[in-house]
């Protein structure tokens, strides 16, 4: 690494942010990887939604972005644009103290045996959705897995069984959540803060849906407060944050709760469906792995879902920006106000990192000396790493393995994998990986 001090930014493109942004949105990474061949491994890029920010590509400005001050470097701040559907006390949005402590009071749910009396549950909801696909007619898989990990959510977060208020909560989460899953949604986002109302029809119907969620959410909030002692008999998330006590005796409130519920909701359900099936799609594409996958070997099916991950990152970055004094990255000095950016997807490309990178190999995680917490990002890392990156991972294999021993007909309806779309959140399959189940799954047992 460069131990030069140089002023000013890192060198980048030259061309009129309207451009840049162009590269960004049409060409993948080519634009970004294109940049880094030329500029090194940390690049400032401008666009219509940002006037500068710095990329990195390397695992050690990585490890000094994680481990750097975080009181300096704001993540934060860097999501702010998800402000208005998480809610602005959400542990996404938070820094400083509050991040701290709100992520201290969730941590718990997700850790030990509170995470492990959810294994059934989603055994339980992919048995589901396996029973409802068609035989013999191709269909995308990314919508019974958005369904699937939405069903677990509900069992998990809310302790919710199957029933009309699980359904109820169902289908106002999948009303607020469907413009995030459309190719322009960072257009909504971006529009979200500043047009109200009639201004623009999108936004206000955006607005509507997420008060019809917030509806049933302060009401269930109230509901469950009424009523302590039944807190402490219930295993789900949402009792765990109402019982949840910092260090100071303090609860969270009625709106922290909600912000943090929401949270939970859009990073546990949209963020792993997308990742099955990406997993499935590289599964069913390459017949050596899938074999190798159906013989249900525990560490295998984990490598499966770490290397899916790598090949096919649900996110494509995750950013700081930086505050108070200037940050020292790579010879330079990143002034306060500029985000600093991670790439996953290129880091995760990286040919001196991982040797025939565009392959599908998930021997890549069964060595001595598998990919570190600074090549594999997949969840972000330092004190922001993915409150449940445990539990995406868990459910994740569990349901792999529960298809594979089932649905044993099933086969790519595509002969090519699916290509990526950035639907503002999530690098998403264009097509919903199509699919096809030659006969009927197996009966579960």
């Amino acid at each position: 690494m460069n131990m030069t001090t140089f002023v000013g930014l890192p060198p980048g493109p030259r061309l009129p942010r309207a451009v840049q942004t162009l590269g960004f949105m049409f060409t993948g990474p080519r634009f970004v990887d294109a940049c880094r061949r030329r500029y090194g491994d940390a690049v400032t890029f401008g666009t219509l939604f940002d006037e500068r920010f710095v990329m990195v590509f390397h695992p050690d400005l990585i490890r000094e972005l994680f481990q750097g001050p975080p009181e300096q470097l704001r993540a934060g701040e860097a999501n702010v644009m998800l402000g208005p559907i998480v809610g602005e006390r959400s542990v996404l949005l938070l820094d400083g103290p509050q991040h701290l402590r709100h992520r201290r009071l969730m941590g718990a749910p997700f850790h030990g045996r509170r995470m492990q009396s959810h294994a059934e549950a989603m055994r339980a909801s992919a048995d589901l959705e396996i029973d409802r696909w068609p035989v013999g007619e191709p269909f995308p898989l990314l919508g019974s897995m958005q369904s699937l990990t939405l069903r677990v959510i509900l069992r998990a977060v809310f302790g919710y069984e199957p029933g009309a208020e699980e359904e109820d909560l169902r289908r106002r989460l999948r009303a607020m959540l469907e413009p995030l899953s459309r190719p322009r949604a960072m257009m909504l986002l971006a529009a979200l803060p500043h047009v109200r109302g009639d201004r623009a029809a999108v936004t206000a119907r955006f607005e509507a849906s997420r008060k019809a969620v917030d509806e049933v959410l302060y009401a269930e909030i109230a509901r469950r407060r009424a009523d302590p002692d039944a807190l402490d008999r219930r295993d789900d998330i949402f009792s765990a944050l109402l019982l949840a006590e910092d260090e100071d005796g303090r609860r969270l409130s009625d709106g922290e709760v909600r912000d943090e519920l929401v949270t939970l909701l859009l990073a546990g359900h949209e963020t792993t469906a997308t990742g099955l099936a990406w997993c499935f799609d590289l599964l069913l594409h390459n017949q050596v792995v899938l074999e190798h996958a159906r013989q249900g070997d525990g560490p295998y099916l984990d490598a499966v879902v770490k290397e899916a991950l790598r090949l096919r990152p649900v996110i494509p970055g995750v950013g700081r920006v930086v505050r108070g004094e200037p940050f020292r990255l790579n010879g330079y000095e990143i002034p306060p106000g500029v985000e600093i950016n991670p790439s996953i997807r290129i880091i995760h490309r990286r040919e001196d990192l991982f040797p025939d990178a565009g392959a599908f190999r998930p021997e890549r995680f069964l060595t001595d000396d598998p990919p570190d917490t600074y090549t594999w990002i997949p969840f972000g890392g330092g004190t922001r790493r993915c409150l449940g990156a445990s539990f995406a991972l868990m459910e994740m294999r569990i349901v792999i393995a529960r298809v594979l021993e089932r649905a044993v007909g099933l086969r790519a309806a595509d002969p090519k994998p699916a290509k990526v779309e950035f639907r503002g959140i999530t690098l998403a399959p264009k097509d919903g990986v199509r699919v096809t189940q030659d006969r009927a799954p197996a009966p579960a047992s």
